[in-house]
């Protein structure tokens, strides 16, 4: 067995390994997760496709409202992640019991704020129908997504219940429980559309109704598991998250609306950016938007990796910042940045290698179909450009989530997406005729901005001396 030298350096060196071994070992799971929640909606999809194209286009619309509303909510139970690994970093190796007593309230005060958010996002949700007649949707798409989001709203206070849970359970460390969970919601959500879409197992035929009831139930279902497992689980249970819920923590509940709204309103500018990208695409053609859409679809879902990465850096870099370790939290940060960066050079290889082979896995290669494979395999060309620089910018963003700052990556964000990527993109697309290609372009200059920009920021907050926070 090889020793290794009992030197500064070698003392270094192990530091970075374990910290790798230890980011890898929460950021597995959590991209597991977040492609399990990718599953789902693709599940809804796939089910309302089978039904009619009309509910799969209205399941289409429904989802854009519920999925932009429950960005909007999400903020609040994300920071709750940070906040518990800043708790843990500064008791750590306490006896005292205090950390359990803040980590609790820290969870009540995620579920206060869900009851909070959930009334006027539901609400909003209800107004499915005249928000899309607003922005020019046919009429009977527009009441048929509202159909939809309608079933959907029941369960959206549950599927922001489950982030808290989440947050509260991966910030200690226990990744593998929420994904599990999301694992069983998968085939419990299947389950339901198989029912209720198509009236199966003694369920009336619902159609898209029956889409969104069984959406709903599976949030249900998912928050019922997690809260199961936050009171079983040994490791979890001793923090009795349920321990006077009526009690209010009004600094802990300040602390996560100043970081949270921030974090939703981040997520809030880059999935408005892309939205705007497919319909500016749109602009040109049938052909170039289903180009689009395939060479979009490759991204979001390597993307999942890079986020896996970058939820599993808050949580490391806060718990260094919580006990003042400023060398602690830079290396935590700089081993998220690099292995996003690392990660996503590989996919992009991928792509320049295979663009067209990867194409055709959406669309048959027939001659009807040539110029849309042609057009996808540009877009995934400069796709490969612009994943890279993605990765490195959610890994820097949420390193910084662990260092609470959330308001700066906002500005940075929206900046570097609305400041930048947008007029590039609409330039080179629409006055210098580039067209979709354009379009791509200017989404891979918005996204480097932000990867410079945020991981400088980075660099910049975690070399200032941290205080352990009392």
């Amino acid at each position: 067995m090889t020793v290794l030298p009992d030197t500064p350096s070698a003392h270094h060196r192990l530091a970075w390994i374990l910290e790798s071994r230890e980011l890898l070992r929460l950021a597995v799971p959590l991209a597991a997760t977040q492609l399990a929640q990718m599953a789902i909606l693709a599940t809804d999809t796939i089910m309302l496709g089978h039904y009619s194209k009309e509910a799969l286009a209205a399941g289409a619309l429904g989802n854009t409202v519920y999925f932009l509303l429950w960005l909007v909510g999400c903020g609040v139970p994300m920071a709750v992640a940070p906040v518990i690994a800043h708790i843990q970093g500064q008791h750590n190796n306490s006896r005292e019991g205090r950390d359990r007593h803040e980590v609790r309230i820290a969870v009540r005060m995620g579920l206060w704020s869900v009851a909070l958010v959930s009334l006027p996002l539901m609400g909003m949700m209800f107004l499915t129908q005249p928000i899309l007649l607003f922005f020019g949707q046919e009429p009977a798409l527009a009441a048929d997504a509202a159909i939809f989001t309608s079933a959907l709203a029941i369960g959206l206070p549950f599927a922001l219940g489950f982030q808290v849970l989440r947050s509260f359970s991966t910030a200690l460390s226990h990744a593998v429980q929420p994904m599990v969970v999301l694992g069983l919601a998968i085939a419990f959500n299947a389950l339901a559309d198989y029912a209720l879409i198509f009236g199966h197992f003694g369920f009336p035929r619902m159609g898209i109704f029956g889409a969104g009831i069984a959406s709903a139930s599976s949030n249900i279902f998912a928050f019922v598991v997690m809260l199961a497992i936050t009171l079983g689980f040994p490791a979890l249970r001793r923090y009795h998250i349920l321990h006077r819920l009526t009690q209010a923590g009004w600094k802990t509940f300040r602390e996560l609306f100043r970081l949270g709204l921030p974090i939703g309103i981040t997520m809030v500018f880059e999935v408005a950016l892309f939205n705007g990208a497919a319909l500016a695409v749109g602009l040109f053609g049938l052909d170039a938007l289903a180009a689009h859409q395939i060479a979009i679809t490759i991204p979001s879902i390597t993307f999942m990796v890079p986020l896996g990465i970058g939820l599993a850096a808050t949580v490391r870099v806060g718990l260094a910042a919580g006990a003042g370790d400023a060398a602690g939290a830079r290396r935590a940060g700089y081993t998220a940045i690099a292995m996003a960066g690392v990660f996503m050079c590989a996919m992009a290889v991928v792509l320049l290698v295979w663009p067209r082979q990867i194409a055709t896995l959406w669309l048959p290669d027939i001659p009807e179909n040539a110029r849309v494979l042609a057009l996808a395999g540009t877009f995934l060309l400069v796709g490969a450009a612009f994943q890279v620089v993605d990765g490195i910018q959610v890994a820097a963003s949420m390193s910084l989530r662990g260092l609470k700052d959330t308001a700066g990556p906002m500005w940075l964000a929206g900046a570097s997406y609305w400041l930048v990527g947008a007029p590039t993109s609409l330039l080179l697309g629409f006055t210098f005729g580039m067209q979709g290609f354009g379009i791509w372009l200017g989404l891979a200059v918005g996204l480097l901005v932000a990867a410079i920009t945020l991981t400088a920021r980075f660099v910049i907050l975690s070399n200032k001396p941290l205080q352990r926070e009392e």
